[in-house]
């Protein structure tokens, strides 16, 4: 499965929508490296939190950004965006952090820099990348988009199973509206609504697509 130019499966969609776990199996199952950008964003956020910085001052938010220190590592297959040498992993899934990042995420100048350290992932190879402007903003040109999403009741029902309690209406309608990069469906990408359907059934299809698409290129 080796290309002359690394590959990037681009897995966008909606909260609570499974790509986190869909992005894992896939990259597992074809021995690609994983990146979680919404890790990348909760990291940002966290570090507004710690440094005690308003983050509904757009301003604000965007000079942190442009000033903090971080570096990228791939640690077991799957990429870390450091801060200060260290990768905050328990910190940034906290309710406070979760409740933060939806605003920090909507500083255009935020998105620009994550979308710039984003790119820089292919020195780690071939990509399993998820958050929700992969396939519009941040790879465009990847061949491998998917777009995931679910019943609101069903999305709903997994956040509470996660013991998070999250508003993903409210989050939805943040992340399609916003200025910067919204929420939306990549040309080109398959959707899959997996509303009843396992995280196997679900990356089943993904992994199928991607043999598909890669037995025609070549």
């Amino acid at each position: 499965m080796k290309l002359k130019t690394p590959i990037v499966i681009a897995i966008d969609g909606t909260s609570a929508s499974g790509k986190s776990t869909n992005a894992k199996l896939v990259a597992k199952a074809l021995g690609f490296v994983y990146v979680d950008t919404g890790a990348m964003y909760r990291t940002l956020a966290w570090y507004c939190l710690q440094k005690k910085v308003n983050v509904d001052d757009e301003k604000a938010v965007a000079a942190v950004c442009k000033k903090w220190k971080t570096s990228l590592e791939c640690v077991n297959h799957q990429v870390h965006l450091l801060v200060d040498g260290r990768y905050p992993d328990r910190e940034i899934r906290t309710a406070e952090t979760s409740a933060a990042v939806s605003h920090v995420a909507a500083v255009p100048k935020v998105r620009e820099w994550m979308k710039k350290k984003q790119r820089e992932c292919i020195q780690f190879g071939n990509l399993v990348m998820e958050g929700r402007d992969i396939g519009t903003n941040v790879f465009p040109e990847t061949d491998f988009k998917f777009y995931l999403d679910a019943l609101l009741t069903e999305r709903s029902k997994r956040r509470e199973a996660e013991g998070v309690q999250e508003n993903l209406a409210a989050r939805d309608q943040r992340d399609s509206q916003r200025a910067a990069a919204p929420l939306m469906v990549a040309l080109g990408a398959k959707v899959i609504n997996n509303s009843g359907m396992t995280s196997a059934e679900t990356s089943k299809i993904i992994i199928e697509e991607v043999h598909k698409r890669l037995a025609e290129c070549r």
